[in-house]
């Protein structure tokens, strides 16, 4: 079973709502690196930037 990057977000989202204070700040953390990587996938997908190496 596979889990697209929307799933994961919205899964750490709600995860927030229950967590406490040293478990939030590992959760907020860990949807900054998912949502980083959701604007990586997309730029991709768009043409923004080169997935190829520049060599």
């Amino acid at each position: 079973m596979t889990i697209c990057i929307d799933e994961v977000i919205e899964l750490l989202r709600a995860e927030l709502g229950n967590a406490g204070p040293v478990e939030r700040r590992q959760i907020e953390s860990e949807l900054e690196l998912a949502l980083a990587e959701r604007e990586i996938i997309e730029a991709e997908q768009d043409g923004r930037i080169d997935v190829e190496p520049p060599f």
